[in-house]
C-alpha cells in the first residue's frame, strides 16, 4: 500500500472513532441534561425500565463513593486517558464494527468524565429495579467492551487460510464462469 493510502486509512479509521465517541458522548449529555430537567421530582414507568433520577458520587456500583470527588475525577480521567491511547494505536487496523466498539467506550468514558468534573458526580437514569441505576454512557461503555472482546475472540481469517480446507476435508476448486 502507497504512503499516502496507509496515511488515508489511518486517518479514516480515527475519524470514524471520533465520530463514533462525539455521537455517544453528546447522546448520553443530553440524556442527562434532559433527565435533570425533567425527572428532578418524578419518575417515568416503561414497563421494564423507569426513567429515574439518582447521582452516583461513586464509580461502578456506587463503590469509593467515600473517596474525594477530586481523586474520583483523576482516576476517572486517568483510565479515560488510558482509553483514549488504546483508540489512537488500534483504530487504524480496526474493522468497522471494532471502531465502533472503541467510539462506544471512548464516548461513554468521556460522557460520564464530563458529567463527573461538573460537580463531582455521575447522572444516573435508567432504573431497573433489579440492577443499579445507570446512564447511557455506561450502556455504550460495556456494550463496547463487549463487541471489542468478541472481535478479539473470533478466529481471525487471512488471505492464505480463507479458503484451505479443514482437516479432514477435500479441497474444493473455486467455481468459475468458464466451468
Amino acid at each position: 500500500m502507497s504512503r499516502g493510502l496507509a496515511e488515508a486509512s489511518t486517518r479514516g479509521g480515527r475519524v470514524a472513532v471520533l465520530l463514533a465517541a462525539a455521537t455517544v458522548a453528546a447522546l448520553d449529555l443530553i440524556a442527562k441534561a434532559a433527565s435533570e430537567a425533567r425527572l428532578a421530582d418524578s419518575s417515568i414507568d416503561l414497563g421494564l425500565l423507569q426513567l429515574q433520577l439518582a447521582h452516583n458520587e461513586g464509580v461502578a456500583f456506587s463503590m469509593g463513593n467515600t473517596l474525594p470527588a477530586g481523586v474520583i475525577v483523576a482516576v476517572t480521567a486517568a483510565i479515560a486517558v488510558a482509553i483514549m491511547a488504546y483508540a489512537w494505536h488500534r483504530a487504524p487496523q480496526a474493522g468497522w464494527a471494532e471502531r465502533i466498539a472503541i467510539g462506544a467506550v471512548v464516548g461513554g468514558a468521556v460522557a460520564n468524565l464530563v458529567d463527573r468534573a461538573r460537580d463531582g458526580v455521575v447522572t444516573d437514569y435508567l432504573h431497573t429495579g433489579w440492577w443499579p441505576t445507570f446512564n447511557l454512557a455506561d450502556t455504550f461503555l460495556v456494550t463496547g467492551l463487549i463487541m471489542i472482546a468478541l472481535v478479539h475472540a473470533r478466529p481471525e481469517r487471512t488471505a492464505n487460510t480463507a479458503g484451505a480446507p479443514v482437516e479432514g476435508q477435500r479441497a474444493t476448486p473455486p467455481i468459475t464462469d468458464d466451468q
